[in-house]
């Protein structure tokens, strides 16, 4: 008796599965619906950049491009739209010719038969149009183009002059003779934006794994007084925020004339904290025997640094590659206060400005954004592998 009430009282193993069922369906539901709301807004974006200019104004909104079907009047030549509406008891495909008295004159478009049917019917208390528009899909690849053309360069890419300045350094007064650079002839400013995007990415992408590394590889493996405050102390700078710095930075590259530059755009990203954290607790987790071997074998710490640590950081280095490209890539307010000419602007601060002069056309502009992301994404689907790999062996020894 004791022990068949003490089994009667226990969950039994079924139980136990369906509540284990239970939780993990409760998880997955929830992780989808996360997934889905974050994609939606994406495919959003998408399907309004593959609309016709006033599709989107349609109410109610309608996620998959389509467009109202239609047919020549081979009386008048007007486009007539096509309608489905309920007549006699079956569904009729028809095109609207024009309004009467609470009704509308239709024709069929199988038979080319003209008759009446009201605009509205009821229902309870509801009045529904007996009028229901025959939609397709259709989709507008012509946005991408006209995206791409719709704002013009009037000066050449990457042109730049530097006047003649007086500078006194050590007592004696000097003076630069001024130069430039003519740039290359670009008719549409999207293109110029997406090359300064580009070239902007990579220089501050190489520079910054390139100094990361260089900064990780000190601290991680040479041994200096004070080494590790000094580390510390780096990494406070990660607290400072960076509208903190924003203003006197502006101010430094302003006094040396450097507002409006390239430069101005690709020297600040080139040194990072977070890189540096990054990559020495990847450095950390190398085995420091092979290290040792190097050294045995004549390697100085260069060589080491080049030919051992380098190629076994392959997950960490693509890991970091992947947040500074996205970073620099979708920079926004450092270039918004240093850049002023439209040639040098790179695609976000480009994309402002195409959201400034085409504010109510929202197709070209989400054909823009579309092609914005396109290499974000290429270069997130190439390095994921890396990337998740990176972020799992980081940091695994300390």
């Amino acid at each position: 008796m004791p022990d068949t009430a003490h089994s009667s009282s226990s969950p039994s193993r079924a139980d136990k599965r369906r509540r284990e069922l239970l939780r993990k369906s409760a998880i997955f539901a929830v992780l989808a619906i996360g997934g889905v709301s974050m994609v939606l807004p994406l495919l959003w974006m998408l399907a309004t950049s593959l609309k016709d200019p006033g599709s989107i104004y349609a109410y109610p909104p309608e996620f998959i491009p389509r467009k109202q079907a239609t047919i020549t009047d081979p009386e008048t030549g007007r486009e007539l739209g096509v309608f489905i509406v309920q007549h006699e008891g079956r569904q009729r495909r028809v095109a609207h010719l024009r309004n009467l008295k609470g009704r509308a004159l239709v024709r069929a478009v199988d038979t080319g038969e003209e008759f009446t049917v009201p605009l509205y019917t009821q229902r309870g208390d509801r009045s529904i149009p007996s009028l229901k528009p025959e939609r397709h899909l259709h989709i507008r690849w012509e946005n991408y183009p006209d995206a791409w053309k719709a704002l013009k360069l009037d000066t050449n890419w990457l042109s730049f002059e530097v006047p003649a300045r007086r500078f006194t350094l050590f007592g004696s007064t000097f003076q630069t003779r001024p130069f430039g650079f003519r740039g290359f002839p670009m008719q549409y400013a999207f293109a110029a934006f997406y090359l300064n995007s580009i070239l902007i990415s990579l220089i501050v992408t190489v520079g910054q794994v390139f100094t990361s590394s260089l900064a990780a590889y000190a601290f991680a493996r040479l041994k200096f007084p004070g080494r590790d405050a000094i580390f510390l102390a780096y990494l406070g700078t990660l607290m400072v925020p960076f509208v903190v710095t924003m203003i006197p930075v502006f101010a430094m590259f302003n006094l040396v004339h450097l507002y409006d530059t390239f430069a101005a755009l690709a020297l600040p990203g080139m040194f990072s904290a977070y890189g540096t954290f990054l990559l020495r607790q990847f450095f950390i987790s190398i085995p420091a025997e092979l290290e040792d071997a190097a050294a045995i074998d004549g390697c100085s710490r260069w060589q080491i640094y080049r030919n051992v640590i380098m190629p076994l950081s392959g997950p960490a280095l693509a890991t970091l590659t992947t947040f500074v490209f996205l970073q620099t890539w979708n920079n926004f307010m450092w270039p918004l206060i240093m850049i002023d000419s439209d040639h040098r602007k790179p695609l976000m601060l480009g994309l402002h400005t195409f959201m400034g002069r085409y504010s109510t056309d929202w197709t070209l502009l989400m054909s823009a954004s579309v092609m914005v992301i396109i290499p974000v994404l290429l270069v997130f689907i190439l390095g994921q592998r890396y990337f998740v790999r990176g972020i799992v062996m980081t940091g695994l020894k300390g």
